[in-house]
């Protein structure tokens, strides 16, 4: 590019990048402006050469379509990429870069396990070694920004974008989605293996009425305060470079629209300083939403509310320079949008470095790649129930695998996997076969009378059943959240025989699995675990490590008590655990749910001790207060607990839930060993939005639980001072 400096000063890398972007800016045209708000799909160096050239396209993304994560496509071309810039950057008039865009969700060429998956491992550290892995192998295709994490809450298991989520609990979903954000952005997002990260989706999707996508959400301010922008403020003041707009509306307004949320909550009183992105023709949407009469008044609306890009509805570059020039909006807020979006670009080290370079590297996975493939995979396990039969021991005899995913690739990769490859998947019958030889039998259960027979045949049977990744993500809502046609009698056909059985339930989404638990001897439930699925199911079945797995979401008893999660509120007639089954709420179930958010089994046992605290067990509305509790392994093998610290708020403003999570500590115990989880509880960990939306912490009782999951542990009252 030579040096041109002096006649750019925006090009000087020495300057601040604050001062960089008004040099820009100032000599930038309303069109050229309007440009940078401008993104495309599959941009094309020959096709969009003369709107490059003009500076009318500002950033692209590489999708299949709309619902990209469903679909597969021809991958990123880093030399494609390479011809766009320099459509860009050598022929426009200013200079300006292209922001290239890709979902790289849970991996890129690696795949780890689906985000739900990851939130499993309840370990912030992994998450972060997995975002930095899957942006350093996407940059090598040109990729500078993914859309993720997911941080929408749910408790709504019908909806299959849950499988992209982080958890249903803001504290669980908040911390990982700032691991995750330092993942992918690193300290400097212009580090050569780092790209830019994108919170989505805001606000309120995980609401989606009946579980629909795209659907209507019904909710208070208090209620997205208190709950679903807690995990958006975190990866916030992470400093996530973007935030995606949902395509829900909240209360009657379309999120593209709402300037409460997006200006006045997310840009003015947070004071996030990055980019807003429309969903895909979110913008457009406005008008199928009956808000908008037009394109044109959606433009308006949406650059009004606060949205900087708009993504594939092509409603700025259409009209937002007229709308400027009839003093129909105000071109401050252009300047707004387009400081922000230059200042990422700046960020990103786009002008120093606008080309891929070496458009010939590999970023297929490698030895040591996989290796932290298969940590991660393996913490996607969770041993919800075991009568004793795993781990199966070494010198178990002939064991059965069967069912569809035995010998399955592509199918374990889960959703949004876009350049994943199904050959870079270990099977379950590979891995096991590895182990085993000819002590293994495999059928992949579409002849369920031969699967019958290797029953009889085997010492035990292990089943691998559960669902396709096709059946969660976007778009792939169900109205009921039993396993897949057919299964649950497979299952039934195979535990008629009365000889052990395990069931390994695949899955991207909470499913209703009562009668499984009834049926089989051990259940493990497996979140798409990724390229190293095989390997790491040996690991855990075989007792190479024992399972730590945490499930990151309620599983109800059945469809029908949808909602059930820790977001519950106390009633006017409360119900407690020991009364489900005799005043529950339902005529013909209990109530509570069987599995319940972070459960989840070891290879041994743990006793909890009372949770305690040094001293008199009062905290200042200012301060902290240290609590412990003694968790000792009873058992005959090394083992992880998971030591969950909730709280209840008996008397406040609002109602609060029943249990909150506030903090987490992993504990490593050898058989017989006794260790302390310690938490350091802050007054701020406590606190709460009232009736007037303002945050407060009132003087009182606090009811802390230290536990194994929601739903038990040992309790401790303390005292919040004025």
């Amino acid at each position: 590019m030579g040096d041109h400096t002096s006649d750019r000063p925006w090009l000087d890398a020495a300057l601040p990048v604050p001062e960089r972007v008004e040099h820009l800016l100032g000599r930038m045209t309303l069109q050229e402006k309007v440009g940078q708000t401008h993104q495309v799909a599959n941009i094309h160096p020959h096709d969009d050469a003369a709107q490059l050239a003009a500076g009318s396209i500002g950033s692209s993304l590489f999708a299949s379509g709309a619902t990209g994560g469903n679909e597969r496509d021809e991958g990123v071309l880093a030399v494609n990429i390479d011809a766009v810039q320099r459509h860009a950057v050598e022929e426009s008039r200013l200079g300006i870069p292209v922001l290239f865009g890709r979902d790289v969700i849970h991996g890129h060429r690696t795949v780890c396990p689906i985000p739900l998956g990851l939130a499993a491992s309840f370990d912030e550290s992994l998450v972060e070694e997995v975002a930095a892995l899957a942006a350093a192998e996407a940059v090598v295709d040109g990729v500078a920004w993914t859309f993720a994490p997911m941080v929408d809450l749910s408790e709504e298991p019908r909806w299959g974008r849950v499988a992209e989520s982080l958890g249903e609990t803001p504290v669980l979903s908040g911390r990982l989605a700032a691991a995750m954000v330092r993942g992918f952005q690193g300290a400097d997002p212009s580090d050569a293996d780092r790209i830019a990260a994108c919170a989505k989706h805001f606000a309120g999707y995980g609401l989606s009425a009946g579980g629909r996508d795209y659907d209507s959400v019904s909710v208070g301010e208090n209620t997205l305060r208190n709950l679903h922008l807690r995990p958006f403020h975190q990866a916030v003041e992470a400093g996530v470079g973007t935030v995606m707009a949902a395509f829900n509306d909240v209360d009657g307004t379309p999120m593209h629209a709402h300037r409460h949320l997006l200006r006045d909550v997310l840009k003015g009183e947070w004071g996030f300083d990055g980019v807003v992105v429309a969903d895909w023709n979110g913008i457009g949407q406005l008008v199928l939403q009956g808000v908008a009469a037009d394109l044109r008044d959606a433009a308006r609306q949406a650059i009004e509310a606060g949205v900087d890009l708009d993504m594939c509805s092509g409603s700025y570059a259409a009209h937002l320079a007229d709308l400027v020039e009839s003093g129909e909006v105000d071109v401050a807020l252009v300047d707004d949008a387009v400081r922000r979006l230059l200042t990422l670009k700046f960020r990103l080290g786009l002008f120093e470095k606008p080309y891929v370079g070496d458009v010939g590297r590999s970023n297929a996975p490698t030895a040591q790649t996989r290796q932290l493939a298969r940590r991660a995979a393996r913490a996607a396990h969770v041993l919800v129930s075991n009568n004793g039969l795993l781990p199966l021991a070494a010198a178990t005899g002939t064991v059965h695998l069967s069912g569809p995913y035995a010998e399955a690739g592509e199918e374990l990769l889960g959703t949004w996997t876009l350049d994943g490859r199904g050959e870079d998947v270990v099977s379950p019958a590979v891995a096991f076969a590895e182990r085993l030889g000819d002590r293994l039998l495999v059928t992949d259960g579409r002849f369920s009378d031969r699967a019958v027979q290797q029953v009889r045949n085997a010492d035990v049977t292990v089943a691998v059943v559960g669902e396709h990744p096709w059946r969660s993500g976007e778009a792939n809502s169900v109205t009921d959240i039993g396993l897949p046609a057919g299964q649950l009698d497979y299952v039934r056909q195979l535990a008629r025989i009365g000889k052990p059985l395990v069931v390994v339930v695949y899955t991207g989404r909470p499913l209703e699995l009562g009668e499984v638990l009834d049926l089989a001897d051990a259940v493990l439930v497996v979140w798409h675990p990724g390229v190293e699925a095989g390997p790491a199911l040996a690991d855990v079945v075989f007792g190479d490590v024992s399972p730590h797995g945490r499930l990151p979401m309620t599983f109800p008893r059945t469809t029908g008590h949808i909602p059930t999660s820790t977001h519950q509120r106390p009633t006017g007639r409360v119900i407690t655990l020991d009364q489900d089954d005799r005043q529950g709420r339902y005529l013909d179930d209990r109530v509570f749910p069987r599995l319940p958010f972070g459960h989840g089994l070891a290879y041994t046992t743990f006793d909890y001790g009372a949770l305690r605290t040094g001293g008199p067990g009062e905290l200042a509305v200012d301060g902290e207060l240290v609590v412990e509790v003694d968790v000792t392994n009873t058992g005959d093998r090394a083992g992880r607990e998971v030591v969950q610290l909730s709280f209840r708020d008996p008397v406040a403003q609002v109602t609060r839930p029943l249990t909150e999570l506030v903090d987490w500590v992993a504990l490593d115990l050898e058989p017989g060993e006794k260790g302390t989880a310690t938490f350091t509880v802050r007054s701020d960990q406590l606190a709460y939005y009232g009736r007037d939306n303002v945050l407060r912490l009132d003087p009182g009782e606090i009811v802390l639980t230290a536990g194994p999951d929601a739903l038990h542990g040992s309790r401790l009252s303390i005292t919040v001072n004025a």
